[in-house]
């Protein structure tokens, strides 16, 4: 009797060992199918250069930008464009928060809309394209998505926002161009 209970009791315990494996691996493997929220635009690459149409040398306007893959319970983004090749300190280019969540795009050129812009180092607060004043520079296009909309004026810098984002960020994607002046 005793080894009958003995066997059923060690049967039990494997099954919930068993069990408890299986719960783990469907959970990887629920986890591993999430995808990363993925930042592109239709007018350049990922770590290739950016067309002069959206620099000093050309219009100076903001290329599109378009995102997938976005978190759940995302409430709005923010947007950073920065270089952190330019002499002395990252030179900002782009501050722009309270993207709706519902939003998967900015156009090209896009001035103003249902969102906030902060100030740049151009001291505007609008995009200011790459000027490099020499060598070829990185630009960081980081979009973040938050889980609350931001208690944060218009021109509010760059620093002002990563503060006010910490503790809420879901997801964040970056997009890199690349830019050396022809002229």
């Amino acid at each position: 009797m005793s080894n009958t209970r003995a066997r059923k009791q060690l049967g039990t315990r494997a099954m919930k060992k068993i069990l408890k494996l299986y719960v783990f691996f469907i959970i990887i493997f629920l986890h591993a199918q999430e995808k990363n929220m993925l930042l592109t635009s239709p007018n350049f690459s990922h770590n290739k250069e950016i067309p002069s149409h959206y620099t000093c040398d050309g219009k100076n306007i903001s290329p599109a930008l378009q995102w997938e893959n976005v978190p759940n319970n995302t409430k709005s983004f923010a947007l950073i464009v920065d270089d952190p090749d330019a002499p002395h300190t990252t030179f900002v280019h782009w501050v722009v928060f309270n993207i709706p969540a519902e939003m998967r795009a900015l156009p090209e050129g896009v001035k103003k809309g249902n969102f906030a812009q902060g100030i740049t180092d151009f001291s505007t607060p609008q995009y200011g394209g790459p000027c490099p004043p020499s060598g070829t520079h990185r630009y960081f296009f980081t979009l973040y998505a938050l889980d609350t909309q931001l208690d944060l004026a218009q021109g509010a810098t760059k620093e002002q926002l990563l503060d006010a984002i910490k503790g809420h960020v879901l997801g964040k994607a970056e997009l890199i161009g690349l830019y050396q002046r022809k002229k």
